[in-house]
């Protein structure tokens, strides 16, 4: 058996107990804040989901037929070695996200004219 050296020993405890007694005079953390109230913002109608795709644009950069997406991404010159960004065209495939709902408008039924 190995018996420990009474030199690493008292070292040992002498990191043990400065540790706990820096940690003992720090001042402590005030606790986590709450989160503001989360206050609804107001609007007309409620928002709907936006068509986006999984190149992130919208359903308007989609030409109509061959669904290609007709935007330009930004490649920033850090990426290809040059001062400035690169603008390139989007590599998407063809818009695959949903289609938004056409809006029609439907009477009322109840207290019209019977």
């Amino acid at each position: 058996m190995h018996s420990m050296e009474p030199v690493s020993l008292v070292v040992g405890a002498a990191i043990a107990l400065g540790g706990v007694m820096i940690g003992r005079m720090m001042p402590r953390r005030p606790p986590y804040p709450a989160p503001p109230p989360q206050v609804p913002a107001v609007s007309a109608k409620p928002a709907t989901p936006q068509p986006i795709c999984g190149c992130g644009h919208h359903l308007v950069f989609h030409d109509q037929e061959t669904k290609m997406c007709q935007a330009q991404v930004v490649i920033p010159g850090r990426w290809v070695g040059q001062s400035g960004g690169t603008y390139r065209p989007c590599k998407c495939q063809g818009y695959r996200g949903p289609v938004p709902v056409d809006e029609y408008y439907a009477p009322d039924i109840i207290g019209g004219d019977s």
